[in-house]
């Protein structure tokens, strides 16, 4: 097979989340249990740092993950989704997996990939997996899918887990209490094995405060310490970064005390080149300056509040907003955080879990915020660059898939790290 058939037989025999939503989600472990066990249990000779986490959890994979590389470490990454190709969801050093390496994994598999009929997400962690310890990486870094107890990478034993903050997310999963998604995040704390929380609440902080005590599991609230990185410099400019940079900075901090060789002057230079290092894209990225473009993933009530928030501080000239959601999202939360004098080009991405932009107008409206609706991303942002002036913002979001179909344009090409 090439490597695009490899990857139209994954997505056309096993469910992927990013395609159909909730039909792909498949809680449990044992599916997981036989593809690892297939390619010799790889998750069980891993270095790891375990990141969940209903914000944040990506950027805080990659901060950690380029301070390794900085510090020498061999590095490996596992996030998701991925924004334009499958690859950007695993990397050594920066670098997406090899086209070959996931033809020969699926070619070598197929057999037990038919008898199992795994989700997708838990054969791209088998995957994973499989790659990072064949391709001997000192540590790797996982981010979870979703949740953290039930998640498919919950079978790793990490050096460190970090739960970046807790948010109203995947619901009908996770349930609808900021502490029924604590107890589902909390899942991934291990015996013995410490854990760094980016965020708490009045409702969260006794959720993690207890389940790190039955576990005998050192605990430490990164919201509660005095760093003052405001000044370090890093690629990820997004004021809600400043969250995110303590998080990964206390977790680094906390390796330092278990053995890892990192340096003050390795996690500065981490974050300040962390998308050069390690690829990272769409965290309130500036696709161009002038005029000025800028996209960001936040993709639910919780993000778009801090995306929200820097589009209303926007000063300059007026704020264009190519945006469009899932249908899965608490979406009037989310359009209320959004600025109401802003003109908006309303669309949906090339997927099934899109709401289409008619109905994302109809309820934008509900919450004052205009503008007309648009068939693709394309169309979209073209019509917002003949209305815009040189002294304009134009940002591209709302959905993860909308910002990958963005990236993928002439005008903003994306480029992926190849080995």
């Amino acid at each position: 097979m090439t490597y695009q058939e490899t990857l139209n037989y994954l997505f056309a025999s096993q469910p992927a989340f990013h395609l159909v939503g909730a039909a792909a989600y498949k809680p449990g472990f044992d599916n997981i249990y036989r593809l690892l066990e297939t390619v010799g249990n790889p998750h069980k000779k891993m270095k790891c740092i375990h990141v969940a986490g209903t914000n944040g959890k990506g950027s805080t994979s990659h901060l950690i993950a380029a301070t390794l590389q900085e510090a020498g470490y061999k590095t490996g990454l596992f996030t998701s989704p991925h924004l334009v190709d499958f690859r950007e969801r695993i990397r050594i050093n920066g670098k997406c997996i090899d086209q070959q390496s996931v033809i020969n994994f699926v070619e070598q598999n197929k057999s037990v990939l038919e008898d199992v009929k795994p989700s997708f997400f838990e054969t791209t962690f088998a995957l994973a997996a499989d790659y990072f310890v064949k391709q001997n990486v000192d540590v790797c870094v996982i981010e979870v899918g979703l949740g953290g107890r039930l998640d498919s990478t919950n079978v790793i034993t990490p050096d460190l887990c970090v739960i970046t903050n807790i948010g109203l997310d995947h619901t009908d999963f996770l349930g609808n209490t900021m502490q029924s998604v604590a107890a589902e995040k909390a899942g991934i704390i291990k015996q013995g094995v410490p854990v760094v929380i980016g965020e708490s609440s009045t409702e969260t902080y006794p959720i993690f405060a207890e389940k790190a005590q039955q576990l005998n599991a050192p605990i430490l609230f990164a919201d509660t310490q005095n760093n003052d990185l405001t000044s370090w410099e890093c690629e990820l400019t997004g004021t809600y970064q400043l969250k995110n940079k303590n998080t990964a900075y206390c977790a680094l901090k906390y390796l330092c005390e278990y053995g890892y060789n990192i340096t003050e002057m390795s996690i500065r230079n981490g974050f300040k080149q962390v998308c050069t290092l390690t690829g990272l894209r769409g965290r309130w990225e500036m696709l161009q300056e002038n005029p000025l473009v800028i996209c960001d993933t936040g993709h639910n009530a919780h993000g778009l509040q801090y995306v929200g928030q820097q589009l209303k501080a926007y000063k300059p000239g007026k704020v264009h907003v190519v945006f469009g959601m899932v249908k899965d999202k608490d979406i009037d939360t989310a359009l209320a955080m959004l600025p109401t004098n802003a003109t908006y080009y309303f669309t949906q991405a090339g997927t099934s879990r899109a709401l289409p932009a008619t109905e994302l107008q109809q309820m934008a409206a509900k919450h004052q915020l205009k503008g007309n609706t648009y068939t693709n991303v394309e169309q979209a942002i073209n019509v917002a660059y003949t209305q815009m002036c040189s002294d304009d913002m134009l940002f591209i979001g709302g959905s993860n898939y909308l910002v990958g179909e963005a990236l993928s344009l002439p005008h903003f090409q994306h480029k992926i790290i190849d080995n």
